[in-house]
């Protein structure tokens, strides 16, 4: 069964963050609250966790999976950015996008598109992910909250106790989410494109 951890949607307690990053450094999964919808989340480097999560989800090999990072300079670290795609990114972060671009050499082979070598990258606008990042110190690998057959994701953790309870490790209660994904941006095409209009409204000009 899952722990489920109450954490302030404002004022997020550090000793309760403290204790998920402990849990998900030791190769755990947890649903968390983000400024879209609830997402399911691992360590960057567990590919055990990230393989439960794809079985959860029902993906196949080609899914993009995403980075959540803190910021600027360390999304900088696992993509490469151009000028035209720094001033998009600079403009539109923090908040519900998710930007394709080129993968670094930081990020594991496994997990950048195995034709494009492209990563799905995202600086969310949500105190609780902010110090989770802050404590782990590196990005968090992550998918919306959706259970097949369901299109939609879970909108708040009693509805995630209900469907995933025996699935994963960690519930964070961060209070009610909202059901639109994030808007997910391709800026390694020639012209940015948008793949999925989502809850982010991006201004490519």
């Amino acid at each position: 069964m899952a722990d489920y951890i109450e954490i302030h949607p404002e004022n997020p307690q550090q000793r309760l963050i403290q204790k998920v990053a402990e849990r998900l450094r030791a190769g755990e999964i947890a649903a968390i609250p983000t400024d879209s919808c609830y997402a399911l989340t691992c360590h960057i480097g567990d590919k055990a966790a990230q393989e439960r999560i794809a079985r959860i989800r029902q993906f196949d090999k080609s899914h993009h999976f995403t980075l959540l990072c803190a910021d600027l300079s360390e999304l900088g670290t696992y993509a490469a950015v151009n000028k035209s795609a720094y001033r998009i990114l600079r403009h539109h972060t923090p908040g519900p996008f998710t930007f394709i671009l080129n993968a670094s050499r930081e990020v594991p082979r496994r997990l950048a598109n195995p034709k494009r070598k492209t990563i799905g990258l995202r600086i969310p606008d949500h105190p609780i992910v902010h110090a989770l990042l802050a404590e782990m110190g590196e990005p968090l690998l992550s998918v919306t909250c959706i259970v097949p057959p369901n299109s939609q994701p879970l909108t708040d953790a009693g509805d995630i106790i209900d469907a995933l309870d025996k699935h994963i490790d960690l519930i964070i209660d961060g209070g009610h989410c909202g059901i639109e994904p994030t808007t997910v941006v391709d800026l390694e095409t020639n012209v940015p494109e948008i793949l999925r209009q989502g809850r982010g409204q991006c201004d490519l000009g």
